[in-house]
């Protein structure tokens, strides 16, 4: 949930959607995304909204979040009343560090989802993690709760890259975490990689994408570091205490990941993520890369619900206010236009191994695509099966080829 929020009309006091946006409902899947915004430090890079105890101030705690969910999720049932979205595909809890609260609460708050619209018997249920958050009894619990897939946000192997991130877990941590988690029962199991930290050498990137491996994780997430203003990496950077990322140390670092990774039985499935099987890919996610809806509980989450969105307002103390009154939390949204749509389809589907239908553009975009093509961005299987499939190279410059395949 980054920092900024975008501005948009008004949500109407009690939550309802339109009509049309409740007649859509789930038509391509429907995921619940549980923001938790607790952290125990805040790391030097990250923007999201997210708070250490020193920062939430009065009105808001840990120990009464679990319930405040439940009364957003409570709020999320009637406004879908009559037309309630098909079972839950996909439940995400992302963060802050959602483990920081007691596997307890988490399992409350599953059973309320499961409660107000049932979960399908194969529902995908991930949460995110940071290594030193969770023990074998805390993970024992999750997985017994429901939890079948979890996110650690290892970032790097290396001991000096993860102080200039100011993350707080030990270089082994992270692979340990992983392997308690396989020992728990945990179906499926992701670290997270950050690649262009300063003072990264390529050695030390190596020596993360061995550990990954070594791990047994059958999914892999790598990004890319972005220096997001207002943070305290981004003021470092400024006073030049150190060097701002390197684009050409990024796209290195991406090809030693794609190199290890696929040595090591992974396949890239988006950009960004790779996984062991097509049962391994991260099906929340997917779920918000082919357009499909969602219920955003927390403060500052998002939501996406029949071609409307809305959002949030970001502090944990007032979005416990609004629910205590019984009104929505949401601060805003908006109802996107088919070309915006269109846009979004075109930006998030591209970035997906088996791409992007050449019939969905228009006349100057399939032009475009036949550039990308003979500039060797886009496969020439996939284009001649009638798909924009994004190439090695093509993956690093897919910002690019979206621009282009757009009006």
């Amino acid at each position: 949930m980054p920092g900024a929020l975008p501005e948009g009309e008004s949500v109407p006091r009690d939550g309802s959607l339109p009509p049309a946006a409740l007649r859509a409902v789930g038509a391509r899947g429907f995921g619940v995304y549980v923001h938790v915004p607790f952290c125990a430090s805040r790391c030097g890079y990250c923007d999201f909204n997210t708070y250490t105890a020193a920062e939430l101030g009065g009105g808001a705690s840990r120990e009464s979040y679990a319930d405040t969910v439940l009364a957003e999720l409570a709020l999320a049932g009637r406004v879908l009343g009559d037309t309630p979205p098909p079972r839950v595909d996909t439940v995400f809890v992302g963060g802050g560090t959602p483990t920081l609260l007691p596997a307890d609460d988490l399992a409350r708050i599953l059973d309320g989802i499961d409660r107000t619209w049932g979960l399908a018997a194969d529902a995908e249920v991930t949460t995110e993690a940071n290594p030193e958050s969770v023990t074998p009894e805390s993970l024992k619990a999750l997985r017994a709760a429901g939890y079948t897939r979890i996110s650690l946000g290892m970032q790097s192997a290396a001991p000096g890259v993860l102080a200039i991130l100011d993350r707080q877990h030990s270089a082994g941590r992270a692979t340990a975490a992983a392997l308690e988690a396989r020992d728990a029962g945990f179906e499926h199991v992701n670290l997270d990689l950050i690649y262009g930290t300063p003072g990264e050498s390529a050695a030390d990137f190596a020596a993360s994408l061995d550990q990954v491996v070594a791990a047994g994780v059958d999914h892999v997430s790598a990004y890319a570091l972005i220096v997001e203003d207002g943070t305290r990496l981004a003021a470092r950077m400024r006073r030049g205490e150190l060097p701002y990322p390197s684009d050409d140390v990024a796209a290195d670092r991406y090809l030693a990941a794609e190199s290890a990774l696929d040595a090591a039985g992974f396949s890239w499935y988006e950009v960004s993520n790779w996984a062991r099987s097509e049962a391994a890919r991260c099906r929340h996610n997917l779920l918000y890369w082919a357009g499909a809806d969602w219920w955003g509980l927390g403060p500052g989450a998002h939501s996406h619900v029949g071609g409307v969105r809305w959002w949030n307002v970001k502090h944990p103390s007032t979005y416990a206010q609004r629910l205590a009154a019984g009104e929505s939390p949401g601060l805003a949204r908006e109802v996107l236009t088919r070309d915006e749509a269109h846009m979004e389809d075109v930006m998030l589907r591209l970035r997906l191994a088996e791409g992007l239908p050449l019939d969905v553009l228009d006349e100057a975009g399939r032009a475009a695509a036949g550039r990308a093509l003979a500039d060797g961005l886009l496969d020439a299987g996939g284009y001649a099966a009638g798909r924009a499939v994004l190439t090695l190279r093509g993956r690093l410059l897919a910002d690019a080829v979206v621009r282009d395949l757009l009006p």
